[in-house]
């Protein structure tokens, strides 16, 4: 799965406008935005040059509503120019983590510019929400808006500026230290990525030694990562405690504008999933184990095809995914596919894994550009395909909201952002023909796809449970950590998976996702989203064509409406409860079946 982009420019604020949206007339020949504030040449070297821009809108008097408008689309501007030369700088450092030159960029913005900008933001937001102009605004238009400048006021404290620019820079390590991590297989050095491939291979001793191979590798760092994280609960606790919270995860429930559900909501998901998700990943699990005829179901085997059924290779290189993608969307919608052009036009891609790249993958929204930038590591497996679609349903997110008036409409909620891309697997795989001529392949990728769909619910539970356990008790000890994660991860294991002898493996399972350590809490979205994408499926399968103009219509909205009126928008339903979670993975079994 792909995080959001973590470029670190979060004090933008907000605003709403209308949106309408033609959707048979789009056009993904984005436009860089105009400038009308800053320089056309401007380039952003250091705080000095770019102070003079917040002092003036600090001091700008604001005489009617015309003048509001005015100030906040400057504001607009320099947010967007601030933005995307964070997110370049991110984008660089991630594609080559050894070029300390990269690195020391990256780092130069979060400790010796964005800490400047954070008290101006402050500022700003102030002068906005004292400013007797807003009371002429549509208050139903700009609910959304002034809700998130109220939050970023009630959060704000001058002692959390070094401590957040200090954060940035550290959580960026662990993409550092995970992309130094290399295995040998057949005397040939692999990314991690990379070797589990060979976690297809018909040959299960083979399978068996790359897994420990890669558990191994990984348990090589085990401390160094479990340090790393041990300071960030530190410093995260520090910044919640500096801002009046209890603990982080209350902290960061406000800081992620999580208006529309509690953590009460959260635990609800885990148990419906522990009730009605688990049954079916046993029974998959249980089919995976009769189809390879074996006695025990180990780890190494979960990917893996019966002898002489070669594992699904459905593209060679990243060209040849990036072709086969855009002739996928294109039958989806015409749009899509153009999106997909227009980023390869612009040289936005970086689809293949190699040494010295960071793990994992995302869509990086560039504001002032338009055409956003994905970055993935494909090393020629299904799972691949699944990605580049998925972060092309981001990226097609990222083109939908270009034209909203202000940078702030385009920050929608990260649970509507992950139904742009999940739902894109599921609509996309009526036309999955164009990675595969032979039916029997194409049935198998379409089973991977649901199978993966309800097995990847388990580990979301686990890694969001793990998470409120983590900051509830910031004071624990490695060895209580420990302890706590194996106890959750038993909870929502599937008992058809045999684990025995790889408990010190198992132990520190959680170090391999990076969300942990880059962007904490960002996960139950996932879920979420996932039971959105869902329903957006259901429709789909009704009638494509009215689902596929409700999926635009959605997304259009960027993040001017509330969550619930998103999906709403979109024709679908936000309900965390058990009982829409149960019919939802029956509809899935059903399909599963059907297949």
């Amino acid at each position: 799965m792909s995080p959001p982009p973590i470029c670190p420019v979060k004090w933008l604020i907000s605003s709403t406008f209308a949106v309408k949206m033609n959707c048979m007339n789009l056009d993904a020949n984005i436009k860089k935005l105009e400038r009308r504030y800053l320089p056309a040449n401007f380039v952003l070297t250091d705080w000095g040059a770019l102070e003079p821009y917040f002092a003036e809108l600090t001091r700008r008097e604001i005489k009617s509503v015309d003048d509001l408008q005015s100030w906040l689309s400057n504001l607009s501007e320099l947010e967007s120019v601030i933005s995307e030369d964070a997110c370049w700088r991110q984008i660089k450092m991630t594609c080559n983590t050894e070029d300390p030159a990269l690195e020391a960029a990256f780092n130069y913005f979060c400790l010796e510019i964005q800490p400047h900008i954070q008290p101006y933001a402050d500022q700003l937001n102030r002068k906005l929400m004292d400013s007797p102009f807003i009371a002429q605004l549509d208050q139903q238009q700009y609910f959304t808006y002034l809700r998130s400048v109220k939050k970023s006021i009630a959060l704000f404290r001058e002692a959390n500026v070094p401590l957040q620019a200090e954060m940035s820079v550290l959580q960026q390590q662990y993409g550092v230290i995970a992309g130094k991590m290399t295995v040998e297989v057949n005397g040939q050095e692999y990314t991690l990525q990379q070797a589990a491939a060979f976690l297809e291979s018909n040959d299960r001793s083979l399978r068996e030694s790359v897994y420990r191979k890669i558990q191994e590798r990984r348990y090589q760092d085990r401390e160094e990562l479990d340090g790393l994280y041990t300071r960030l609960i530190g410093m995260r606790q520090q910044i919640a405690s500096n801002a009046g919270y209890e603990n982080f995860r209350d902290y960061k429930f406000v800081e992620l504008g999580r208006f529309d559900y509690s953590k009460e909501d959260c635990f609800q998901f885990h148990e419906a999933v522990r009730l009605h998700v688990l049954p079916l990943v046993n029974r998959i699990y249980e089919r995976k184990k009769e189809k390879l005829k074996l006695d025990v179901l180990r780890p190494w085997d979960l990917e893996a095809e019966p002898a002489g059924i070669p594992p699904l290779r459905p593209f060679q290189g990243g060209k040849e995914l990036y072709e086969k993608s855009v002739q996928c969307l294109d039958k989806v919608h015409p749009y899509f596919g153009d999106c997909l052009r227009k980023m390869n036009a612009l040289g936005h891609f970086d689809l293949e894994s190699r040494k010295g790249k960071a793990p994992g993958g995302y869509n990086c929204p560039l504001a002032e550009s338009g055409a956003p930038f994905i970055f993935m590591n494909a090393a020629g497996q299904m799972g691949d395909v699944t990605t580049m679609l998925h972060e092309g349903g981001h990226a097609i997110h990222s083109f939908l909201t270009h034209d909203l008036a202000l940078q702030a409409f385009k920050e929608y909620p990260m649970e509507m952002a992950e139904v742009a891309s999940m739902a894109m697997e599921l609509i996309s795989m009526p036309h999955w023909d164009v990675f595969f001529d032979n039916a029997e392949e194409l049935k198998r990728a379409k089973e991977h796809q649901l199978e993966r769909v309800i097995t990847l619910f388990p580990w979301i539970a686990i890694i969001d449970k793990f998470q409120h356990w983590v900051y509830e008790y910031p004071q624990h000890t490695t060895e209580e950590r420990t302890a706590k994660w194996n106890e959750i991860l038993h909870d929502f294991s599937s008992p058809a998976i045999d684990f025995s002898g790889l408990e010190a493996y198992r132990a520190i399972s959680w170090q391999r996702q990076l969300h942990l350590f880059e962007v904490p809490f960002y996960y139950i979205e996932y879920g979420i989203a996932q039971l959105g994408a869902i329903g957006m499926w259901m429709q789909y399968q009704q009638d494509s064509s009215s689902a596929v103009q409700k999926y635009i219509k959605g997304l259009s909205l960027g993040g001017t409406q509330t969550l619930p009126a998103l999906y709403a928008a979109a024709g679908l339903k936000f309900d965390l409860s058990p009982s829409h979670i149960k019919t939802l993975m029956e509809f899935v079994a059903e399909e599963m079946d059907r297949l």
